[in-house]
């Protein structure tokens, strides 16, 4: 049997390296700093945004929640937690799909907050269908809210992440828009369009300092899910490698990574977060 040297004296600076900041880390705790950084969460009321919104805050953002009108109560409890937080939040309704609502949420954010660093493509809805019985109506609903939103948000906050000579747009696709899904068509286009967008801002904007990423969930805990009997879940877990439905929470955990310096060097990347699912 060949003799083999102990790791620390093969390479021992590089191992000790590790272990003291592993130490420091466990020792005082290790969290990514926001500080004066100004987000902006686009359907945020509740759920999925509402979690990044909260967790945006945490890391030290101060925070422009978005939702649209019918949900104006909602948005605000979000802003109220984010306050509770010791961080600046502002309630801004409107339609993100709407290019006139857009400008008027940028212009606000803007004024209101001083700037513009991060902003968080999370708007989306879904209208579930087979392709041959799907209308217009559903087609284009899905389209203009999932994917049109996420243009308009990004080229109106462009100007201000390229002054700042920094920038962070994080937007939320889905597992479906890779893997396709049955009765989803809308869907799946919507979120695959959001990965091809992600990709062509992030080779567009990355000599101004601006990254642009995508996060792909899976089956994440929301209301839909809570709906799901237990039979249901058993057979939806089981697509699953990991063998759990997702929270809320891990996604936000994922984008806070993705909008922080820590982050700098990963642009145009789509991030699954689906507990194995998009394995196949």
């Amino acid at each position: 049997m060949g003799f083999v040297l102990p790791l620390p004296e093969i390479l021992p600076p590089i191992y000790i390296g590790v272990r003291m900041t592993c130490e420091r880390n466990r020792r005082w705790g290790y969290i990514m700093d926001l500080s004066n950084k100004v987000a902006i969460v686009t359907g945020s009321a509740r759920g999925i945004g509402r979690a990044i919104a909260l967790k945006l805050a945490e890391v030290g953002a101060d925070i422009v929640v978005n939702d649209i009108p019918s949900a104006a109560e909602a948005l605000e409890n979000t802003a109220g937690e984010i306050r509770a937080l010791k961080r600046k939040a502002l309630a801004v309704t409107a339609d993100v799909s709407s290019a006139p609502d857009v400008a008027r949420l940028i212009d606000t954010a803007a004024k209101e907050m001083g700037r513009i660093d991060i902003l968080v493509n999370n708007a989306g809805v879904t209208r579930d269908q087979l392709l041959m019985r799907m209308t217009d109506e559903e087609w284009d609903t899905v389209l203009n809210i999932d994917l049109k939103s996420a243009f308009l948000c990004t080229r109106a906050v462009l100007r201000h992440m390229m002054k700042q000579r920094w920038g962070r747009i994080v937007s939320i696709a889905s597992v479906v828009g890779i893997m396709g899904n049955a009765g989803q068509a809308n869907y799946a286009a919507a979120k695959a369009g959001i990965i091809g967008l992600t990709k062509s801002i992030a080779k567009e904007v990355g000599s101004r300092g601006i990254t642009a990423n995508a996060i792909a969930p899976g089956f994440i805990e929301t209301k839909m899910t809570e709906q799901l009997d237990e039979k249901q879940r058993q057979a939806l877990t089981q697509r699953i490698p990991l063998g759990s439905i997702g929270t809320p929470g891990d996604v936000a955990e994922a984008v806070a990574f993705l909008v922080s310096e820590e982050a700098r060097y990963i642009t145009g990347q789509v991030l699954g977060v689906d507990g194995g699912m998009g394995l196949g």
